[in-house]
């Protein structure tokens, strides 16, 4: 096919991928944009879903004369391409060839320039004319169209939702507008506001999870089923994936500027004992004020008590700093380190879990993926101490009969109690996980109702 340089001129989209322009370009010539695409040398294919059907979040990278080639095709200058295309030059590295010909190369978005989202096709239209599906570039905390109250979903993930509604839920709409005010006052206090709401998604993200059996937490349940069209019952634990950023985002904004607070910095240094260490309190001022911040006064002493999150890593980062107690600048004394077990899970990993746990449920590979590593950690504690216990016990067959059973019997005693705190974790992790109550039941042997019962006193237990 021989290509020709533009009568038109087809401006990039802000953060555009290279791949959504090209296929908008052969879109605005009447071609299929596998036609157009064949003006360049492809060093491998397109890259698909596990099922086979192509990538949304698809990107392509061009050499020199690839880059020529796409500016003549839509009658742009090459520097207006350079500055919205997050991806062109990427190629260089990439693509070394002796000679002069295009040439182009397959990579997924996530791999190049950072998370993809579909576009929003009114915003679209509204700037050029016509309803075209484009990829951006997108953070998952930049995702709201203001203009027309959608929320723009993850493009790698296969599923196909591009956008949820918003309109019935104004607060997700104003946390949109608060976040530019938040990110301006990360700036100013020296942090980077990426990293910034990256924590805030985590610590929000790890409460999503633990949500599940809140009682008391109406408001996400709202959300959900506002953006799953009125109801989510019937597909709950999808729609709590493809739900969950737009749900939580106003809770992701406002910890965001609660963890740049100077004030609340000052109310966890107070809660350490400042020169007086000691351990942080489940009723510190500092989480209380977090949860009357979030509307949620109950939530502080959950949140005090989440030890191996992402939210006391941070406290215990504002904590050494104020002590001096760091040593070289690392990620032991920057509270906006994210370790990559902290890392929110993205909507496409967790549509791939939940897919091969209905087709092969009970998988260990699921299992680490649906239960958060410190509830992992936790019911393989329980376990080993159990089992060390038992172990001891076998030492204790001599002496008075009295004396042996009595040591026997406090042995098994404190065992089984270890024991059922072993269970009773796995049981809620089963749950959490998606598990049916009905089901877990069945595996240890008891009523429903009961085990219902058994669990729901626990969690109240834990929350005190």
């Amino acid at each position: 096919m021989t290509c020709y340089t533009s009568p038109l001129r087809i401006a990039p989209l802000r953060r555009e991928t290279t791949s959504s322009l090209i296929c908008r370009i052969a879109s605005r010539y009447g071609l299929e944009a596998k036609a157009l695409r064949a003006c360049w040398k492809w060093r491998n294919y397109p890259p698909g879903h596990e099922g086979g059907g192509p990538r949304a979040d698809a990107e392509v990278l061009l050499n020199a004369a690839g880059r020529q080639l796409l500016a003549d095709l839509c009658g742009v200058e090459e520097d207006v391409l350079a500055r919205a295309l997050p991806s062109w030059g990427e190629g260089d590295a990439r693509l070394r060839v002796e000679d002069d010909d295009p040439v182009g190369l397959w990579r997924t978005g996530g791999a190049v320039a950072g998370p993809v989202a579909f576009g929003c096709r009114l915003c679209a239209a509204r700037r050029t004319g016509t309803a075209f599906r484009a990829m951006r570039y997108a953070p998952r905390w930049d995702r709201v169209c203001v203009r027309h109250g959608r929320w723009l979903l993850d493009a790698d993930a296969d599923q196909p939702l591009e956008y949820l509604d918003l309109r019935g839920l104004p607060e997700v709409v104003a946390a949109q507008r608060r976040r530019v005010s938040v990110r301006q006052r990360a700036v100013r206090a020296g942090a980077e506001p990426e990293r910034v709401f990256a924590l805030a998604q985590a610590v929000v993200a790890r409460w999503w999870e633990h949500a599940y059996g809140w009682e008391r937490e109406t408001i996400w349940p709202r959300r959900l089923h506002q953006v799953a069209g009125g109801d989510a019952g019937g597909d709950l634990e999808r729609w709590r994936i493809v739900g969950r950023d737009a749900v939580v985002f106003p809770e992701v904004v406002t910890v965001a500027d609660a963890l740049l607070d100077p004030a609340m910095a000052d109310l966890v240094w107070r809660d350490s004992g400042e020169g007086r260490p000691r351990a942080l309190p489940a009723d510190g001022m500092f989480c209380r004020r977090l949860g009357e911040r979030l509307g949620r006064g109950w939530l502080g002493p959950l949140a005090a008590t989440d030890h191996g999150g992402p939210l006391i890593a941070w406290m215990g980062g504002v904590i050494r700093l104020r002590r001096g107690a760091g040593g070289p600048p690392g990620y032991d004394n920057d509270p906006w380190w994210l370790r990559q077990e902290h890392q929110a899970a993205t909507m496409a990993g967790q549509l791939r879990v939940l897919g091969k746990e209905k087709k092969a449920p009970g998988s260990g590979t699921m299992w680490r993926a649906a239960v958060p590593a410190e509830q992992r950690r936790l019911i393989t504690s329980a376990i080993d101490s159990a089992e060390e216990q038992l172990l001891q016990l076998r030492g204790v067959h001599s002496g008075p009969t009295a004396e042996a059973a009595q040591r026997l019997l406090r042995g098994l005693g404190h065992s089984a109690g270890l024991i059922e705190n072993a269970w009773k974790r796995t049981a809620v992790a089963a749950v959490n996980g998606g598990v049916p109550l009905e089901e877990v039941a069945r595996w240890v042997d008891m009523p429903a109702e009961v085990l219902r019962k058994m669990l729901t006193a626990d969690r109240r237990d834990d929350d005190r």
